[in-house]
């Protein structure tokens, strides 16, 4: 039975404690905030479920927070977390669920810093899982297209919570607007939309045009390897998000082979 399953069954309670087992008795209908500590090895199936837990919870919690960081939740930021609940395949129950956790994170006394404390502590400081929970709270931030100045106060806090410099949530901000900005190449003359493109290549990949072959090729194999769906479901990614994973894959993938046929011409 998937972790998800067993929170609605109400036999999760003794894996998770700490606010974010408050905050999913609030999404599940159960009271989970007198978890015990952690059970077992980093490997074990136990410990496997309880990451992913806290990362589903967290992940909507925050992403509520993010919305309301600028004093109000816009329909399209209501909708950019609708998106991702689909992109998961969410059930009813469990799109139900987190909505709730998102509705929580909007509230005024959502306590933030002790949740990021202890999804730090329950995640391992695993990079690669926290670099997909920033990627997921960027394209909340984005989701009107902006970013307000009191949505990035916010995510610099929380980078700082985690340990993450934030020229690294910089670096995942632009390769991000990438990934927008190749959305968004129509209308422009061939030459213009194919240079535009390869520059949003670049900026996906998150290096410089001079960048030699072998460090872009580096690159690349980092970023395949971070972004890889098992490995991050190893780690703890709840496997509901492997779509999105492998969609990253596929982006990081385009950018490469863009860039390689580009230096062979």
């Amino acid at each position: 039975m998937a972790w998800w399953g067993k929170a609605l069954g109400g036999a999760f309670g003794f894996l998770i404690g700490g606010p974010l087992g408050a905050l999913m008795g609030i999404a599940f209908g159960h009271s989970f905030d007198s978890g015990l500590g952690k059970l077992g090895g980093a490997e074990s199936v136990a410990e496997q479920e309880r990451i992913q837990a806290a990362f589903f919870t967290a992940t909507f919690s925050v992403m509520g927070y993010i919305a309301k960081a600028d004093g109000r939740v816009t329909r399209d930021e209501i909708q950019l977390a609708e998106a991702v609940m689909s992109r998961l395949g969410l059930n009813a129950e469990m799109r139900a669920s987190a909505k709730r956790l998102f509705n929580e994170g909007k509230s005024a006394d959502f306590p933030i810093d002790d949740v990021i404390a202890q999804f730090r502590s329950e995640t391992l400081r695993r990079t690669t899982l926290i670099q997909m929970f920033l990627e997921i709270q960027l394209q909340a931030a984005y989701a009107d297209g902006v970013m307000h100045p009191a949505e990035r106060k916010a995510l610099h806090a929380i980078c700082r919570q985690l340990g993450i410099p934030v020229a690294q949530l910089e670096r995942l901000e632009e390769m991000l607007r990438a990934g927008f900005g190749r959305a968004g190449g129509r209308g422009r003359d061939s030459a213009a939309a194919s240079q535009a493109s390869l520059d949003e290549a670049y900026r996906l990949l998150g290096v410089d045009p001079s960048v030699s072959d072998t460090e872009l090729r580096k690159t690349y194999r980092r970023l395949m390897s971070q972004h890889h769906p098992d490995k991050l479901v190893a780690k703890g990614l709840p496997e509901e998000m492997i779509k999105d994973a492998t969609a990253k894959t596929q982006q990081i993938k385009a950018a490469y082979e863009l860039i390689k046929k580009s230096r062979k011409s």
